[in-house]
């Protein structure tokens, strides 16, 4: 799929990367059946695997109104660890969050991590990471929810510095360093940091530090095509290159054949997307096997649109 190149200012790239969504909450545990969607995705030619994360499901019967997406029944592997596992049966395909909820987690734990994901693929990993919504996590890790939006900022800030840097002295607001590194050290320098969200904050955060947003919007409609207007706007604004921004758009089968999401896709791509996923979640599949078929459906219906 070419991307679109309007008179709007939108920028041409030569083709939009696809993506294939791990299906967290429906592939079960078997680690054969991981593998063998891990390796179908590749051989297919998808060009990542996005995985979402969630540490601790709530018990919704303990809470009165409880309104969140997941809960303690929904089943989710930890994503850089399953990232080590993939690095080793896999060869080309990326390896994306989608995202890591930065703030609940320890810094330099996750940078430290994150290189090694980094070295175990040779050099795949795209880190991409948001604030949550879930105040159960942050209680159960033992971090701030209030602040988590603004020092999720200075977390970047340090993460990048440890990724490039052999030793590093920071004393930030919440963190310090004295003269310490990790390693080993990643084979990207810094790793590609893609935000999740649509808060305006963050979407200046994304123009002025991030390498890329990732939509969770379901349609690629005027509300999307405003945002990527917006980010690119404040990457210029902060005298970056527009181009250098990634924008990727999740496709969804829920309730939409292959064939018909392979045309969303075609329209999230003429309005800017550089990436996008397919999520065959919540599609009504009984099997990883199914899974498998969907994506394959997906791929051939792209190739064919």
């Amino acid at each position: 799929m070419d991307l679109y190149d309007s008179a709007g200012g939108y920028r041409v790239k030569n083709k939009t990367k696809l993506g294939a969504i791990f299906p967290q909450t429906e592939i079960g545990s078997d680690r054969l059946a991981i593998r063998d969607y891990a390796q179908a995705a590749e051989e297919l030619g998808y060009d990542f695997i996005l995985a979402f994360d969630h540490v601790v499901g709530a018990n919704p019967d303990s809470r009165t109104g409880w309104r969140g997406v997941y809960n303690h029944s929904d089943s989710f592997h930890e994503p850089l660890v399953l990232f080590g596992y993939l690095a080793a049966i896999t060869e080309t395909i990326g390896l994306a969050t989608g995202i890591i909820i930065l703030p609940q987690r320890q810094t330099v734990l996750v940078a430290k991590q994150a290189a090694e994901v980094d070295v175990l693929s040779g050099g795949r990993l795209r880190l991409g990471i948001g604030i949550g919504w879930n105040q159960v996590e942050y209680e159960a890790l033992g971090e701030d929810f209030v602040n988590r939006g603004r020092r999720s900022e200075e977390q970047i800030e340090l993460m990048r510095e440890l990724w490039c840097k052999e030793l590093v002295t920071y004393e930030g607001r919440w963190h310090r360093i004295t003269d310490a590194g990790i390693n080993p050290m990643p084979i990207q320098r810094p790793i590609p940091i893609w935000f999740g969200g649509k808060d305006n904050r963050v979407l200046r955060r994304i123009g002025s530090m991030g390498d890329g947003w990732i939509s969770n919007l379901r349609n690629p409609d005027d509300e999307a095509r405003q945002i990527i207007n917006d980010i690119l706007n404040y990457s210029s604004e902060s005298g970056r290159n527009p181009d250098e921004i990634g924008i990727e758009a999740w496709v969804s089968l829920r309730n939409m054949p292959p064939e018909q999401a392979a045309v969303e896709a075609q329209a999230w791509a003429k309005i800017g997307a550089t990436h996008v996923s397919i999520n065959t979640m919540n599609a009504g599949l009984k099997s990883p096997r199914e899974h498998i078929e969907a994506i394959r459906r997906f791929k051939t219906a792209v190739e064919n649109t």
